[in-house]
């Protein structure tokens, strides 16, 4: 299994497998990274721009042949257990799911991430869980979810100014 820099467990034996589309992949198949960051890599944006921009491994996937390939999660569901995540306007709670990166391999690794709640990230770098596990939500993630909503819910209640605010207090 890969591992972290600190030597702790990642969940997956190839980030690759559970990767999903690259980041700089625009929706007509181009390389956004070519385009707007052509400074960077000067040889690798002329060499897309010599070939329309296309993203040259996008049709087939092999995502390990680019060099700035990168695949980062929107942290929205654990892909573990799946617990969605509910975020509370104004608080500023800790994420019920977190961002939890699969790939550690260097400086020229690509960044590979995808989204696991507090309670599987735990397990996963504790022990020899895996991401790609039949795993249910923790009790204690869906107390904490099912908090989250209600506190949600009571906060979208309509109330008048009269019942908001007492004039006597």
């Amino acid at each position: 299994m890969e591992r972290t820099p600190d030597g702790t467990p990642v969940g997956v034996d190839d980030p690759y497998a559970v990767a999903g589309v690259c980041d700089h992949l625009t929706d007509d198949g181009r390389c956004r990274f070519a385009l707007t960051r052509a400074g960077d890599d000067p040889a690798f944006a002329a060499d897309r721009r010599a070939e329309g921009y296309d993203c040259h491994v996008g049709a087939d996937g092999e995502w390990r042949a680019c060099p700035h390939y990168r695949s980062t999660t929107d942290a929205k569901a654990c892909v573990r257990c799946g617990l969605a995540e509910v975020r509370l306007a104004h608080e500023d709670a800790r994420p019920l799911v977190e961002e939890h990166h699969l790939s550690y391999a260097g400086d020229d690794a690509h960044e590979i991430t995808v989204g696991l709640c507090r309670w599987c990230h735990a397990k996963v770098h504790g022990s020899i869980a895996r991401i790609d596990d039949d795993a249910s939500p923790d009790p204690e993630a869906i107390a904490e979810r099912e908090r989250r909503r209600e506190t949600e819910r009571s906060a979208s209640a309509f109330e008048t100014a009269s019942e908001k605010y007492d004039p006597d207090e």
